[in-house]
């Protein structure tokens, strides 16, 4: 018997999970035939078989989280001796089929009714005449709360002696009130309903890319002395046409050109900096299954052409976990384009060895002094976040001017 424990996949990962095992305990299988599919916090990816031999015990089940270098098949080897052993090769698990991804429509989730209907209100008749205000019998005391709180006296049943209104007929009249407005609140509302791919209540491990996430933050968190600055961009000359993320990531380049030391990884135990000629870009997509932050190769060297097919093809590869790990490791800055959901400025979070991050909120129609006028403006919210053990105020303020400047350009 012989034991294949689960290899490193190639990428420095210390765990993988289980997504679906393609052999069973008994099956006898080649060199290279895929074992399992496993997921890491970088992507899905077949395991294959680095001999042949018969399956004695599989270790784990789908769901699982196996360590790397641990248990993973127990084989038979063919003729008792191990056959050539292969290269453990790690292949993307072929995308599922994509599903049309609707776009978002700027919809208002729910339906608010509407109509002409005139509604009209009709007084309750009492057999006695209604008394008007002058002739209501009331304490001064009462006749002062019923001022504090709002209520006509006139409106309040009297319970008291001689068909005195009494301070609690005040407080109950200011009750009906109040109950009778939420009643007719309450009517028009249209909750959406709860989601039903949701486990409420249930305690739940994290998985796949929320794991890595986990692992990020908390770095970033005792790592990082973070700062943000927030700025905006005025776009209101561009020409028509313009390719909105492809211009953003111009502007980081040119904004990398003039300050250099934000294209940088740092070494806050050894106190060391390494400040990058190519700007590797990494870009923050959020998908269900979590943060997924592919990188886009030497943005620095790509027309506009290139660029947006490169992020035509990181989008599509997001989208069905078919990115490669390699395409997910040394960025040298981050571009986190949350304004495509919701948002104007935010405090983007640096993984280090990165210094640097850029977050772009919302576009908004803002209202701007010109020449002793106002005009309404199309802006870019900005907020670049920095790691200040190693950049300078001033340094991250001139790289900002920068990337405003590119972007104020008309194309």
């Amino acid at each position: 018997m012989k034991t294949f424990n689960l290899p490193d996949l190639g990428e420095g990962l210390q765990e993988a999970e289980i997504v679906h095992w393609q052999v069973k305990e008994g099956d006898v299988v080649k060199v290279d035939q895929p074992l399992l599919s496993v997921e890491t916090a970088k992507a899905v990816v077949d395991v294959p078989s680095p001999w042949a031999g018969k399956i004695l015990k599989l270790h784990g089940k789908a769901g699982d989280i196996i360590p790397t270098h641990a248990a993973l098949v127990d084989f038979d080897l063919e003729g008792g001796t191990p056959a050539a052993k292969a290269a453990v090769k790690v292949t993307a698990a072929a995308p599922a089929k994509s599903q049309p991804v609707a776009e978002d429509s700027g919809t208002v989730v729910g339906n608010m009714p509407t109509g002409n209907e005139v509604m009209a209100e009709t007084a309750i008749i009492r057999k006695k005449q209604k008394q008007s205000p002058a002739q209501v019998k009331a304490l001064p005391s009462v006749r002062m709360l019923a001022k504090q709180l709002g209520v006509e006296l006139s409106s309040c049943q009297a319970t008291g002696r001689n068909d005195t209104v009494t301070a609690d007929d005040v407080r109950a009249a200011q009750g009906h009130a109040a109950d009778t407005a939420s009643t007719s609140v309450t009517a028009r509302w249209q909750l959406p309903p709860a989601r039903s791919d949701v486990k409420y209540g249930t305690a739940e491990p994290l998985r796949g890319p929320r794991r890595a996430m986990h692992a990020s933050m908390t770095r970033a968190r005792n790592e990082v002395m973070e700062c943000t600055l927030f700025d905006d961009a005025d776009i209101h000359n561009w020409l028509p046409g313009q390719d909105i993320t492809v211009r953003i990531i111009r502007a980081i380049v040119v904004g990398c050109r003039a300050e250099p030391e934000l294209n940088a990884w740092y070494d806050g135990e050894k106190l060391e900096r390494t400040i990058h000629q190519q700007l590797d870009l990494a870009m923050a997509v959020d998908t269900p299954d979590g943060l997924i932050v592919p990188v886009l190769r030497d943005a620095g060297r790509k027309n506009a052409q290139q660029l947006r097919a490169d992020l035509n093809r990181i989008k599509e590869a997001t989208r069905n976990r078919s990115v490669a790990p390699a395409d997910m490791k040394d960025a040298t800055i981050t571009l986190s384009n949350f304004g495509m959901m919701a948002g104007r400025y935010a405090t983007p979070v640096v993984v280090p060895p990165q210094v640097a991050i850029l977050g772009t909120g919302g576009l908004r129609h803002d209202v701007v002094p010109v020449l002793g006028g106002v005009e309404v403006h199309k802006r870019i919210p900005l907020s670049i976040t920095f790691d200040h053990r190693c950049i300078t105020g001033g340094t991250a303020c001139r790289w900002l001017a920068a990337v405003i400047a590119d972007l104020q350009r008309s194309q």
